[in-house]
């Protein structure tokens, strides 16, 4: 099902197809309420009726609206018009990271800028109890300013509270924010241990940013394993 320019759902006017996924499509849209541009995910008719892609498709809306921070798509509305299923989102212009890792090798200093934000980003979601499980270079874009913004939460699973106590050691799937959180991006393992330097960090006694991949397999990811002092991060101006 594709949806043509001047359609409606609800109060959003669809202006032009960005592209298309497993779930459904995605479009430009016009606010026709207070007159901005934002992008609509759909799940069409013809799937609405799956229990198990509806299912995925209100998961991605709930997990998205439990999390606010910059490196993470604002969600602003979800509806259903005519049996099609909608989500509203910030439409971020830019491109996504795999094309632009697809034009080649970055230099250290943006490699190094995006995997901060990537990297905060899923600190967040995990901070929230929330797993992305699908985080790969076609999932987080870039938008014309420098910010990454991480897309796609359908695949997306909140766990429960942790029952431990406080002090009780945990499995790497329950950590906190503070100890460590890792992510998948293009298939590596990606470890982050949240800034020293950063105030609700203070109990903690970690001296170096560390951030690696594993198998690296593109021009990005040519930094294997690598841990990055503060002092080095300054330089850089990050």
């Amino acid at each position: 099902m594709s949806l043509s320019p001047a359609t409606r759902l609800g109060p959003y006017e669809i202006l032009a197809r960005l592209g298309a996924g497993a779930m459904g499509e995605v479009y430009r849209a016009r606010d026709t309420r207070l007159g901005r541009e934002v992008a609509i995910k759909i799940l069409p008719a013809d799937l609405s009726g799956d229990p198990g892609r509806r299912a995925r498709f209100e998961q991605e809306a709930r997990a998205v609206a439990a999390l606010n921070h910059p490196n993470i798509l604002g969600l602003y509305d979800i509806g259903n018009d005519n049996d099609v299923s909608y989500i509203v989102t910030e439409l971020v212009p830019g491109e996504t990271l795999a094309a632009l890792i697809q034009r080649g090798p970055l230099p250290i200093k943006r490699l190094i800028e995006i995997a901060v934000q990537i990297a905060d980003g899923m600190a967040a979601a995990h901070a929230a109890r929330i797993s992305h499980r699908d985080l790969k270079p076609a999932n987080i874009m870039i938008s014309s300013d420098g910010r990454v913004k991480i897309l796609d939460f359908g695949l997306a699973k909140q766990a429960p509270a942790p029952a431990a106590e406080p002090d009780a050691t945990l499995p790497l799937s329950q950590t906190q924010p503070g100890i460590m959180s890792i992510a998948i991006v293009g298939g590596e393992a990606w470890g982050r241990c949240i800034h020293p330097w950063s105030r609700r960090d203070r109990a903690h006694s970690g001296k170096s940013f560390a951030f690696g991949s594993i198998k690296p397999r593109s021009s990005l990811w040519m930094l294997e394993g690598f841990a990055v002092k503060s002092g080095l991060l300054a330089r850089l101006g990050l």
